[in-house]
This record gives structure tokens, C-alpha cells and sequence, in this order.
């Protein structure tokens, strides 16, 4: 079966057999647990949401580096285990060259050093494990061409770099840039050495957008945003060849692709609601 821009597709995957590649945001669902599951792929657990009394969604995050292969997934329950398996095929990724001044691409030890220690920062805010099910993604924060697509492979003068966990939104310099979701920002990091200035913005469930190299900052850490609130401005800060949004979304520490995930319909739609008492159990 071609896969064919599978992040395109606006139905749940069918169940027991989930086809996917890195960097996509996999919706499934099971029936016949009328207890709340808890749902684990990759070694981790996903967010889960109930959608009737016994019918859940989850969401599974397929990582940007996760090799091609059958890999488990597991519904449990105190009393009930459905297994199921995730097939990641192959994806084909853009590769990017860019030149930029040899003070950006060779580092001395101490700004080895501090970017080193900019990347944890960014790292933990991006590996959050919270509770509960995102907030729906409703928008691009900023509109522009895709200079940069997710997950190319960059070549910076000539040498090989680290895939791109993100897209690249080329826009004019000032541009304001929106929350494409509501959340709260968890870091706010200025003048770092690569990125710029940045924001990590987390929705909830463990889903964090990650936004870099803006101009001017208007939020801090710790306030709470609704979608289509305004973050900051587009920039070319840190390591730019020009005014553009790096724009990185992460679930529960997984790359996945921010506009593969803003195209999938399923996981946005709101959960029919019921009256009934659900048995108290841990939340995946």
C-alpha cells in the first residue's frame, strides 16, 4: 500500500494495523475497554482521551529518528491487554544546503559549550510527559514559504549536520507570530547562540512547540496564551540566513511534523462527553 502523504489523511488508523514514518502524529483508537487504558509504543506512554463510554483515541508520536520496522503497540487495562503493532516505513527527506559564516558552523570550546547547554534547555522543555490531551492545533503561527521542510538532511559549508526537527516559515522581518494553540510558555530563552531568541509554548499532554530565531519577544515564562495570541515577531536571531520562524513540535520528547500534525483532523475534533462515572485510574 502506498503510503502517499499518510499525514494527510483525516480518519484514525484502522485498527490493529497502523502505518506510519518518522515524523508523524499516528491517531488511533480501540472499542470494548470501558475502563481508561493506558496506551505504550515505543517504551512510552501516549496521551489518551475518552471519545464514548467505551471507545478512546491516542495520540503516538513517531520520532524523527525511529528506523523503519514493525514495532509494538499496547492497549492495557487492570484486566485486559490488546496488542497491536505499528509499521514505519521509509521517508524521504529534502536535503538542505546552506552557507553561513564560519564563527556559526566551527565553535571554540566555551561556545561549544554554551550551545551545548542552550540544547538541554531546549531539550527538557520539549520532553514534558503531562497529563491529559492537547490543546487542539488550529493554526500556522506565522504564514510564509516553507523554506526549510521538516526532517531535511543539512549541509552547513559543505559538512553534515542534525536532521531538522521542525519547518522553516520564511516571512518579512517583524511578522507577528500567533500561538497556533493555547498553552503556556515554559521557557523563554534570549540571545541564545543558534536559535535566537526562542519560546517553548506547551499545550498540554505533552506537546510543546518550540519557536526560534524571532526579532522580539512579547511574552514571558509562565504566562498562558490562547490560540491566535501574539508570541513575538519573526527574526533572523542566532544562526539565519535571513527573517524566517523555525517552528519545532515535539510529543512527549518525540520530533514530529508541525504541519503533519496541524493536518490531521481526527485528533482536533472535541470527544463526545458523558455523564457516566468513570472508575479512577491513572491517566496515560
Amino acid at each position: 500500500m502506498k503510503r502517499a502523504f499518510l499525514w494527510f489523511a483525516l480518519l484514525p488508523a484502522l485498527a490493529g494495523a497502523h502505518e506510519a514514518a518518522p515524523g508523524d502524529l499516528l491517531v488511533v483508537e480501540t472499542t470494548h475497554l470501558c475502563t481508561r487504558p493506558r496506551l505504550i509504543a515505543f517504551g512510552k506512554a501516549w496521551p489518551v482521551r475518552r471519545m464514548s463510554r467505551c471507545r478512546w483515541q491516542g495520540l503516538i508520536g513517531v520520532d524523527l529518528a525511529v528506523g523503519p520496522g514493525r514495532y509494538a503497540l499496547i492497549w492495557k487495562t487492570e484486566g485486559k491487554t490488546r496488542r497491536e503493532s505499528i509499521h514505519v516505513v521509509k521517508r524521504r527527506f529534502r536535503i538542505s544546503r546552506i552557507r553561513v559564516p564560519q564563527r556559526l558552523a566551527r565553535f571554540d570550546k566555551a561556545t561549544l559549550a554554551r550551545i551545548r547547554r542552550e540544547a538541554r534547555m531546549l531539550r527538557g522543555c520539549a520532553q514534558q510527559m503531562a497529563q491529559g490531551w492537547p490543546a487542539p492545533l488550529l493554526q500556522q503561527p506565522v504564514q510564509g514559504v516553507i523554506s526549510t521542510p521538516f526532517g531535511a538532511r543539512r549541509i552547513v559549508n559543505g559538512e553534515a549536520r542534525s536532521p531538522h526537527a521542525g519547518v522553516d516559515i520564511a516571512a518579512p522581518l517583524g511578522t507577528p507570530i500567533r500561538a497556533p494553540a493555547a498553552g503556556t510558555v515554559v521557557l523563554v530563552l534570549h540571545k541564545g547562540y543558534l536559535v535566537g531568541n526562542a519560546i517553548c509554548l506547551a499545550h498540554g499532554g505533552g506537546m510543546v512547540s518550540v519557536f526560534m530565531h524571532l526579532a522580539e519577544v512579547f511574552v514571558q515564562q509562565g504566562a498562558h496564551v490562547q490560540a491566535g495570541d501574539i508570541l513575538g515577531t519573526v527574526g533572523a536571531t542566532g544562526r539565519a540566513t535571513g527573517p524566517h520562524l523555525h517552528w519545532g513540535l515535539f510529543l512527549r520528547g518525540a520530533r514530529i511534523d508541525p504541519l503533519g500534525a496541524l493536518a490531521r483532523r481526527a485528533w482536533r475534533t472535541p470527544a463526545a462527553t458523558t455523564k457516566m462515572r468513570e472508575p479512577q485510574a491513572k491517566e496515560g
